[in-house]
């Protein structure tokens, strides 16, 4: 028992050991693994063809063997920390501990140990104290453009030392110090630099990512960065109001009232839209956003992240959430930083104090800040009620500041070419609510009214959210003043009783004569519920001579099987399931399915479905409904073995009955036998 508790005991601290490790660890130790048949301390590196860009990898990462969307080069590398020993397997061998400046060399960030030499920066890292460099690679002094790297070396080497002091902290921190949302005073005037640590394992200080991480040397710590870093000094809106190409968006964050947000505190992504963006959008539907600040703080906002996210930071689409609380997918497509799919981010990581701010070249306009018109425009799926809705004369309701709900048949809901006529345009105004709704609050037996006065009900099933016949086909989108619900068919309001119905439709003449004969008319005029499932006259008339008369002959036999083909209560096809029972009026349940988009009673498929009523629906069959045959027990074979299973079920009887059998089961090894089983 004690050997017991100490295991439990050490597999409850490891487990604790690695639940603590830092992001960037865990995607370490996996590199860390992958490697390891190549030799102790080897972790696997990915490369993406065609680029710098080299990542340590992650289980996602490995098995699709792709970064940002493009293929991987698998490379094997010693893990920090660690180099090769000719002649043997792997990278046995821990580096030595130097100073850091020494440590430069060691890392190939021989850039950055010339710059010290220049700048007078040697004996400081040579000497005692204990440091964290942020060391620039070699590749990012090479692509700071000429004139600002001729700038920091021009100046009596004052700028040079300056920019180096800033990529220092004057403690050791290693990548498990380096917390995310983090700052540290830098050596230079104590300008802070930013840390993020990402759940991806990518470390960034002020946006720019650790390329080797965590190297050792006797007087603090070296992590190499694959950019140089500048002083940040300035809060987002200070930065938005020294750029030129934002100027549009400057006065529209005025207008919203959004500066004091974006001057305080934070940690933001701010995807900023250049003055061409706004350019891009219609001139009236720009006037209208401008003029309106509730519609153009909900747009600002679609542009803002809770968190700071650096262009580095992506290595997959990632889903984020922004302060309007719509979902941006934010990206990389190789070098390329995506939004939405698109690579319309033109310029990334211009920092400020309180986030991060990456141009964008098109307008994130959210569906709140919308017409229902404009999303109407947007969803090609209901193009062809969009249109109706214009050829009827509605459009004052889809872009003006009433709340209306609207309702938008997708297109396959039509069939063939529609043409606007005096009933289309009656029908069209049904689609149209008086007030506006989300489809969370709407309940069962809710009247809802259109705009030509009629009263449509609402049908709550479990798999379905349906108005009258047609069922929410998607989403509610929610616009300015308006919501869309986008349904699956052409509303179709009811225009009496069941009775009326079925009088108004010539395919049910012969059925609408023998609810009559059976004396029925009056049940069906009751203010009851019900789905009848309608034989048409074709039904009959395919009906052998000899049973249409048997059926009419008797009136009160005609009664009982009418009424096996009236369901009690009311379902519409959008509430059938893959399996539904529905109790007729007489006689046992009816089965309801959808298989093939048909729906089927008893395995008669419904021709014709969905014939709303003010107290039920008529679905048309072209054959009798008729009782299924019982379905046969699991445990109750059919055919030639049912006789084998009767002779077995009855020898276990006999066994059972026998005193020998009895003295069996109670002996001392059939309960061991049981127990083991």
């Amino acid at each position: 028992m004690k050997g017991l508790t100490l295991a439990a005991l050490a597999v409850t601290l490891i487990a604790t050991v690695f639940a603590t490790k830092s992001p960037y660890q865990a995607v370490l130790q996996h590199s860390r693994i992958r490697g390891r048949q190549h030799g102790p301390n080897v972790c696997a590196m990915q490369r993406i063809r065609g680029t710098d860009k080299k990542y340590f990898t992650n289980c996602k990462q490995w098995y699709h063997r792709k970064i940002c969307g493009k293929p991987t080069v698998i490379s094997y590398e010693c893990c920090p920390g660690y180099e090769k020993v000719v002649g043997e397997k792997g990278c046995p061998a821990a580096l030595p501990l130097v100073n850091i400046y020494n440590t430069l060399g060691v890392v190939g960030a021989t850039t950055t140990r010339m710059y010290s030499e220049r700048a007078k920066l040697q004996e400081e890292i040579e000497g005692p104290g204990s440091f964290t460099f942020f060391s620039p690679s070699n590749e990012a002094w090479a692509e700071l453009p000429t004139e600002i790297l001729d700038a920091l070396v021009s100046n009596v080497n004052i700028e040079l030392l300056n920019a180096l002091h800033y990529h220092m902290v004057n403690q050791r921190l290693t990548s498990d110090d380096l917390k995310h949302g983090s700052s540290f005073p830098s050596m230079y005037q104590d300008f802070n630099i930013q840390i993020h640590h990402y759940p991806n394992g990518v470390v960034t200080v002020n946006c720019a990512r650790l390329v080797k991480t965590d190297q050792h040397a006797t007087n603090g710590i070296v992590h190499v960065v694959n950019r140089v870093i500048t002083a940040i000094t300035n809060n987002i809106h200070s930065f938005l109001e020294t750029v030129d190409d934002l100027e549009t968006l400057r006065t529209a964050v005025a207008a919203a009232g959004l500066t004091a947000m974006l001057e305080n505190e934070g940690s933001y992504t701010v995807f900023a839209p250049t003055n061409e963006a706004f350019e891009k959008i219609p001139p009236d539907m720009l006037s209208r956003i401008l003029g309106d600040p509730v519609a153009l703080k909900d747009l600002l906002n679609n542009h803002i992240l809770k968190n700071m996210y650096c262009a580095d930071s992506i290595v997959s689409g990632t889903p984020l959430e922004t302060l309007q609380g719509t979902v941006l997918e934010v990206g990389c497509d190789g070098e390329e930083m995506t939004l939405n799919g698109k690579a319309i981010i033109t310029t990334k990581d211009h920092l400020g104090t309180n986030g991060v701010v990456h141009y964008i070249n098109e307008l994130l306009i959210p569906d709140s800040a919308k017409t229902l018109k404009e999303i109407a425009e947007g969803v090609p799926q209901v193009s062809t009620a969009t249109k109706l809705f214009e050829d009827a004369g509605l459009n004052r309701y889809l872009t003006g500041t009433e709340a209306v709900t609207m309702i938008a048949p997708q297109n396959y809901a039509f069939k063939g070419s529609v043409t606007m006529t005096p009933e289309m345009r009656k029908a069209m105004k049904n689609h149209i609510l008086k007030e506006r709704l989300s489809s969370k609050s709407l309940y069962h037996d809710q009247k809802l009214e259109t705009l030509s006065g009629n009263k449509l009900r609402v049908f709550m099933y479990r798999n379905n959210l349906c108005i009258e016949n047609a069922c929410i086909a998607a989403h509610d989108i929610n616009g300015r003043y308006g919501t869309m619900f986008a349904v699956d068919k052409v509303l179709a309001p009811p225009m009496g009783n069941v009775m009326d119905v079925l009088k108004a439709d010539n395919r049910f003449s012969i059925l609408v004569d023998l609810i009559q004969k059976a004396g029925m008319t009056e049940l069906l005029n009751q203010n009851r519920v019900y789905t009848i499932f309608a034989l048409t006259d074709e039904a009959f008339r395919a009906m052998p001579p000899a049973d249409f008369n048997k059926l009419t002959r008797d009136d009160k036999e005609l009664a009982k099987v009418l009424k096996y083909h009236i369901g009690d209560g009311f379902i519409i096809s959008g509430g059938v399931t893959s399996h539904n029972r529905l109790k007729p009026l007489l006689g046992e349940k009816l089965e309801l399915g959808i298989r093939n988009s048909t729906m089927y009673v008893n395995r008669v498929p419904v021709v014709d479905s969905d014939l709303m009523a003010t107290n039920g629906v008529v679905h048309a069959i072209a054959s009798v409904i008729k009782p299924l045959p019982p379905k046969a027990g699991r445990d109750q074979p059919e055919g030639a073995s049912a006789s084998r299973y009767s002779a077995v079920r009855a020898g276990i009887q006999v066994m059972k009955n026998d005193d020998l059998f009895q003295k069996v089961l109670k002996s001392q090894s059939s309960k061991t036998m049981s127990r083991v089983q």
